[in-house]
């Protein structure tokens, strides 16, 4: 067998490397990498060369000597080749894609690793001893983090339990900040959740930024929040206490006085095409809006592009709002959205108001519970829901009806009273006005 040189073992491929190793019955050398593989060579040659030595012992030592010799040349000049530029690839460094750090063979124990390095007098390749590392990284300059930005937007949850900051709501962007399901249960966020904290930019192998922390939830510390009860299992009770608009406007006097609603009603908007449902609505906004203590919602779902529009820059921002060219999923889900948010206030002792534009739009079952969410809770805060739809759903507390040709011909209060209505009036405006409302109610029935 020719004898075998650094230099030359250095210039091979990991394929032929195999191929002599398994030549040389060498075990476990698919494990090692390329530059212990040339090591383990050269030195099963030099047994094999003492070997023989001992064998034929009339053999030349000038050319074990020249051997020798070759084979430090040959160390020498392999390293200044591959400072040059060799042209192995970097995944021929390591065989079969195994770990830098892979596991010693049976063939070759720690012993013989430790025995080559004194022979060698130096470290193979890939082993560096951990002094030297932790020397490098002290000496290495450490770049300062960036400060981390705060971000602020709406929870939406997905199903393995994680979420996303919707910092444009209810729409995804690639502004949006992802949420670990940890985060979730920690702070038992839900959907609807306004959320602040800062956030950092993404990995490698991240497509969007993630929270580092939740500061506030729906403008409180999210310490403050660890005590949250279901909305659901909440105790509630017929609303009692009457919203009083103090307006000027002839409709909304007539709808406080003759179809009262108070916190924790259900409240729908009825009438045909063009009877000023929309119209109302954005009164009873105006109004709702003056009112200490409550927080007033808007959720248009299935509108006109206009309507949108004049909401904008109103006394009340609509926390989502799609036109009825959007799905009946679309609707569903921006009216969800806004009333999960407020179910979390009332929940928490908190007073709010759900404006709804419109439920024609939604599946039926999702505009049930849409106004299934309004209620006084006992004790506690209050979720009001108005919305308005074509007829009424039934669980209504309250049903202000319309009149389409009294609103189209300009005769206001367009109130068709014979249609409107309260649930147990007397608990908003006492057993007088009940007696009242219904005097009025009995004047304009047909005789």
């Amino acid at each position: 067998m020719s004898v075998l040189d650094r230099a030359t073992l250095e210039d091979s491929t990991l394929a032929d490397l195999h191929a002599i190793a398994s030549e040389l019955g060498i075990d476990g050398y698919r494990r090692l990498r390329k530059g212990d593989l040339i090591d383990t060579l050269l030195t099963h040659q030099g047994a094999d060369l003492g070997e023989r030595a001992e064998e034929d012992p009339e053999s030349d030592d000038d050319e074990s000597s020249a051997a020798s010799s070759r084979r430090r040349r040959g160390r020498r000049g392999g390293r200044g080749r591959g400072a040059a530029g060799r042209t192995d690839a970097p995944t021929d460094e390591v065989a079969d894609a195994e770990p830098v750090e892979s596991p010693v063979d049976d063939a070759e124990e720690p012993s013989a690793r430790s025995s080559r390095r004194s022979r060698s007098g130096r470290r193979p390749r890939g082993e560096e001893s951990s002094e030297s590392r932790d020397e490098r990284r002290s000496d290495k300059p450490r770049e300062e983090e960036p400060e981390a930005e705060i971000v602020e937007g709406v929870v939406e949850l997905l199903a393995n339990g994680s979420g996303f900051l919707r910092v444009s709501p209810p729409e995804a962007s690639d502004k949006d900040v992802y949420i670990s399901a940890a985060q979730v249960k920690r702070c038992e966020l839900v959907r609807g959740d306004k959320v602040s904290g800062p956030r950092r930019a993404p990995h490698r192998s991240e497509r969007y930024p993630s929270l580092v922390r939740i500061d506030t939830v729906n403008g409180r510390a999210a310490a403050e929040l660890s005590d949250r009860v279901r909305f659901d299992d909440l105790p509630v009770a017929f609303p009692t206490e009457r919203f009083k608009l103090g307006s000027d406007d002839d409709t909304l006097k007539a709808i406080e006085f003759l179809t009262p609603f108070g916190r924790g009603s259900r409240v729908v908007i009825t009438g045909g095409r063009w009877a000023g449902k929309s119209h109302v609505l954005r009164k009873l906004a105006e109004a709702l809006s003056e009112v200490k203590d409550v927080t007033v919602f808007a959720a248009l779902a299935g509108v006109r592009p206009e309507e949108t529009a004049e909401w904008t820059g109103g006394p009340v921002t609509p926390g989502a709002a799609v036109t009825f060219a959007a799905s009946a999923e679309a609707q569903d889900n921006a009216v969800e959205l806004v009333i999960d948010q407020a179910r979390r206030l009332a929940a928490r002792g908190e007073h709010a108001v759900v404006l709804v534009d419109t439920l024609d739009g939604l599946h039926q079952l999702s505009a049930r519970k849409v106004l299934a969410s309004a209620r006084k809770i006992v004790d506690g805060g209050s979720l009001t829901v108005i919305a308005t739809s074509s007829e009424p759903f039934g669980g209504e507390t309250t049903v202000i009806a319309l009149d389409a040709a009294l609103a189209t011909s300009g005769r206001f209060p367009a109130l068709d009273l014979s249609a409107s209505g309260a649930l147990r009036p007397e608990l908003l405006v006492g057993e007088a006005g009940a007696k009242a409302i219904a005097k009025e109610r009995a004047k304009a029935l047909p005789r």
